[in-house]
């Protein structure tokens, strides 16, 4: 566990996998943004062995969370965060949110979401396939905005 990089550099992780082969002059496509999220979600951080600990999340769904309805496909690592006797305090996720203007053809999709955690005996490739399944409409597109961020749960 101690040779894995620490849960407080996750989101300088994910940004560094989203720049990955991209020149200054490309734009990230849905399908680059996915194939980054994959090798971020494949590296190990020093979370706590539990079941729970360190999770991530695909979901996607027409939502207004930035003032007017946009489809959003939400890829996040959630870990866990305990306090110094170990019980559970509370959640930190990292985000890549990816929004698309709003069409028939993906508010048609409606909402999801598929959680996938680590140490719970689940087959990583298994849940990356079935998520992309869900994204085969998308992955060619560029998104219209694009925002990477942490935030405590």
């Amino acid at each position: 566990m101690y040779d894995r990089p620490r849960m407080e550099e996750a989101l300088d992780v994910l940004r560094a996998e989203l720049e990955v082969g991209r020149s200054t002059t490309t734009e990230v496509t849905t399908r680059a943004a996915w194939l980054a999220f994959t090798r971020f979600a494949r590296q190990r951080f020093a979370t706590a062995l539990t079941p729970d600990s360190d999770g991530l999340l695909f979901q996607h769904g027409t939502y207004a969370f930035s003032g007017r309805p946009m489809f959003t496909v939400d890829l996040t690592r959630q870990f866990d965060i305990s306090d110094s006797e170990g019980e559970h305090e509370h959640y930190v996720q990292v985000h890549c949110e990816l929004r698309y203007e709003c069409e028939p053809v993906l508010d048609a999709l409606g909402s999801f979401d598929s959680w996938f955690f680590h140490d719970a005996n689940g087959d990583l490739d298994e849940w990356f396939a079935a998520v992309e399944r869900h994204l085969e409409l998308l992955l060619a597109r560029r998104p219209s905005e694009i925002d990477v961020y942490e935030e405590p749960v």
